[in-house]
């Protein structure tokens, strides 16, 4: 487990996470989560992916994987009314996930 490429992943997903949120949630009414919050919190997770995919210089195949089974996975806590410990279980299991590849020698941070 490479705890750096993790800690970065992290800071980066939440971030550019925290920063889509607010910026929809400023923007949009709240109908329109209402509707389309199914799409709106995917693809605001996949934009977030490919920043961090694109600052830390992550593989972007094997990165993108591990976001889209996070974010499956983080389904069970929206789909019980808990989203944002959905949110948090994604977040948990993607940093989880890039670490992993960070000690693989061929998926290894650029530097």
């Amino acid at each position: 487990m490479d705890w750096g490429i993790a800690w970065r992943a992290a800071l980066s997903q939440v971030i550019v996470v925290a920063v889509l949120g607010a910026a929809t949630g400023l923007t949009l009414s709240h109908d329109i989560f209402e509707s389309w919050g199914w799409a709106i919190g995917p693809a605001s997770w996949i934009a977030a992916t490919l920043v961090t995919i694109t600052v830390w210089r992550l593989p972007i195949w094997p990165t993108l994987f591990g976001a889209v089974v996070a974010g499956l996975i983080s389904l069970v806590g929206v789909a019980t009314g808990l989203h944002w410990t959905g949110s948090a279980i994604a977040l948990v299991l993607f940093v989880l996930w890039c670490g992993w590849q960070g000690r693989r020698p061929a998926l290894r941070l650029a530097t």
